[in-house]
């Protein structure tokens, strides 16, 4: 009898039914840490009732649509009872919350009802928006196969540095940022009729601005309908939020609130007895315990970033190649830096015969939904930025991931059938973690998004409508770094040209000051390209069984001034070489990244056309490294470090210890600079990073620095108070 293959239901294979191999549970008396193979307990167990033998063979779970067309599929989806409903309370209500599990249609099916019932036919469109660029690409490349449209006329997306939508699209998905740059040039967003805010409990900081911002429109625009989309249950602060009715009488209520069930089979979750010393490691030892023993259905492993997707991948790959006997195994990473055609193979279809394993980061928690998945891998972990209230950097730091979004990991594995979850961690650890993910306007660096408000003619940015208030101290670090940079002026206004242009750009505020001082130094074709360079995570790639030659090839790239001039030698390098793939597999560069680093370079060449900036370059000049640097410090005069005695780099202004990153380029330098600028932090260390002289901090940033010996500078203060 023919194999099991997703959408095609479960079936015995090979005549005789194999007996099916659980997870044994383990001894109490194994508290001493682990040091044999991986053991998981089984925390929910299905009701197990007197076992007859036929008990103990392989069930048979049948997924019944797969045979049938997408119409069909539509029809049967959990949403589409409620249709009726949604389209009676978009006419009733103004604000409408949904509240639906991932994996219940809404994103897919919601846009489709209101273009079916002509909320696009009187010219104006349906826009939906997305905190991800992935599942912006991924949702429009769906609804235009159901609609049975091209992609980018009647369907179309926009994301950042790429639109594929036209005059005549009618449904427009977007990441939440795009519509915030829309409101720039049209405050009242009269060309929609409808928005969609989807995955609004990732309360991502676009997400909470575009809330505030709607908010303030709808009380003008009495025609405009908002959707609030939510997979958890905070759709009560969503209501409130946009709730106008102020005379307690509930006929005159403007917001409601619908709830969509989930079509979602029980899911077994299992914790490991004691933690896991490395958790990349053992997620590649479950995945192979699985795919030896456990029935076929496809794996979900979650991981906090690409170098660790693209790690386990490797590692998945070498195992793979040692199996015998068994099904093969299909590894594909998914993650935001991949280009779109990528990220699609994540939605293929398994070949016969193959078992599909999706290494991804926490895009695929609640953004896409992943068909076939039946096990969920889950490391506990996520990487999410965050300001650290003593110095005032943003860090990307690896954080345990809270209940609420353990949760939605372990329902990916019940999409098509009853599941199984493996948490890499004890269950008394998933008792300890928070119950949500604190908002991002709550722990992130306010200053992008302060010159956003500014922007859009916010001037008041504390009395600004909040779904939940930023602390107060990061508000005013946001509006000091402003001020150092000259986007606002002594009585926080946009200074004309600089603040505005520094708006204009989707960038961070300190990347646009440099992009926008760089014909100033000479070398803004040199500064474009570090700029777009610094858009992709990982330059270099360090296979698992390269390592060395990978280290020789990379310290060839590297230059003693750091890693900036290190990023543009490689892409020079790149162009030079016809940007081939080739090229970048011999000399352990990412492609994908260059490729992607390629398409953001031409958009802000095209942005710096527009603002009459002139393109030059320095190459070959004898200053040219001299004129680079200081055009970066320009921007990152605030992220300055010296080096101390401890061996750490000490922050010139806060005073506070960070390591070097492992991958950094002066790691190659016989002796650490004294003086360097940093414009990334991962945890406590700090990456891409370029050699300065302090010279430079004084005379590009005399407003931010003092300079002298502490003598002098008390007799400067002393001086000044008088």
């Amino acid at each position: 009898m023919s194999r099991y293959h997703p959408g095609h239901g479960q079936r015995e294979h090979r005549g005789s039914a194999p007996t099916r191999r659980g997870f044994a549970r383990p001894s109490d008396a194994a508290d001493e840490p682990r040091t044999g193979p991986l053991i998981l307990e089984e925390k929910t167990t299905e009701t197990t009732s007197s076992a007859g033998p036929e008990d103990q063979q392989l069930k048979v779970f049948n997924n019944p649509y797969a045979s049938l067309n997408i119409q069909q599929q539509r029809i049967r989806l959990p949403i589409f009872k409620n249709r009726g409903h949604i389209l009676y309370m978009c006419e009733r209500y103004r604000t409408l919350i949904i509240v639906g599990e991932t994996g219940c249609g809404k994103s897919t099916q919601v846009p489709q009802f209101l273009l079916e019932f002509g909320w696009a036919d009187d010219g104006r469109q349906i826009a939906i928006t997305q905190p991800r660029r992935v599942a912006v690409v991924t949702l429009a490349t769906r609804v235009a196969e159901e609609t049975d449209t091209l992609l980018g006329h009647n369907i179309g997306y926009t994301v950042r540095f790429d639109d594929v939508s036209d005059e005549a699209t009618k449904v427009k998905f977007m990441t939440d940022g795009l519509l915030l740059r829309e409101i720039l040039q049209d405050p009242m967003l009269s060309k929609y009729s409808i928005i969609m805010i989807d995955e609004a409990h990732e309360r991502s900081c676009n997400t909470d601005i575009l809330l505030g911002l709607l908010r303030k429109i709808m009380q003008v625009r009495n025609d405009l309908r908002i959707i609030v989309s939510s997979a958890t249950l905070d759709a009560e602060l969503f209501r409130d939020f946009f709730e106008m009715n102020e005379t307690g009488n509930p006929e005159k209520d403007t917001a409601a609130i619908l709830s969509v069930e989930g079509r979602t089979h029980p899911v077994a979750v299992h914790h490991t007895k004691t933690p896991v010393p490395n958790y990349c490691q053992a997620a590649v030892d479950t995945v192979i315990n699985i795919h030896k023993h456990e029935m076929p259905g496809d794996i979900l492993v979650f991981l906090t970033g690409q170098d660790e997707v693209e790690d386990v991948c490797e590692k998945l790959r070498e195992e793979a190649r040692k199996l015998r006997n068994c099904d093969k195994l299909w590894v594909v990473p998914c993650y935001g830096a991949l280009p779109a055609s990528e990220q699609m193979k994540a939605f293929d279809s398994t070949p016969h015969g193959t078992r599909k394993v999706v290494v991804a980061t926490n895009i695929a928690e609640a953004s896409i939904t992943i068909p076939g998945i039946c096990y969920v891998i889950d490391t506990g972990y996520v990487k999410l930025r965050a300001v650290n209230a003593n110095n005032g950097v943003e860090s990307l730091m690896r954080v345990t991931v809270s209940q609420a979004s353990a949760e939605q990991r372990a329902g990916r594995a019940g999409r098509i059938r009853p599941g199984k979850c493996y948490r890499l961690y004890p269950e008394s650890e998933f008792q300890k973690f928070s119950e949500g993910t604190i908002p991002e306007i709550q722990r992130c660096h306010l200053a992008a998004t302060i010159l956003q408000l500014k922007a859009l003619g916010v001037q008041n940015v504390h009395k600004f409508h909040y779904l939940s208030p930023p602390p107060s101290w990061s508000m005013i670090q946001g509006l000091e770094l402003l001020y150092a940079l000259g986007a606002i002026d002594e009585s926080s206004q946009l200074t004309d040209p600089l603040g505005l242009q520094m708006a204009e750009f989707p960038l961070a505020p300190m990347h646009s000051k440099c992009l926008l001082k760089s014909a100033e130094f000479g070398c803004s074709d040199e500064i474009v390209t570090i700029v777009a360079m610094m858009q992709i995570q990982d330059v270099f790639l360090t296979p698992f069984r390269a390592r060395h030659q990978a280290d020789i090839i990379r310290k060839k790239f590297s230059v003693e001034e750091g890693d900036h001039m290190t990023m543009l030698n490689v892409f020079t390098k790149f162009v030079e070489n016809g940007r081939s793939k080739k090229w970048c597999s011999d000399h352990f560069v990412n492609y994908r990244g260059l490729m992607r680093a390629d398409n953001v370079r031409s958009q802000l060449v095209r942005l710096l056309k527009r603002f009459e900036i002139p393109k030059v370059s320095c190459r070959g000049l004898i200053n040219a490294s001299e004129n680079i640097r200081q055009c970066l410090v320009t921007g990152f005069f605030s992220q300055a470090a010296q080096y101390h005695y401890t061996g750490k780099y000490m922050t010139v202004k806060e005073n506070f210890p960070f390591n070097v990153y492992k991958g950094s380029s002066i790691m190659f330098k016989k002796d650490y600079p004294k003086w360097v600028i940093f414009t990334e932090v991962m945890q406590d260390s700090i990456r891409d990073v370029t050699v300065i002289e302090p010279e430079w901090l004084y005379e590009l940033a005399p407003h931010y620095y003092e300079f002298g010996t502490e003598g002098e500078l008390a007799e400067k203060r002393m001086r000044g108070g008088q």
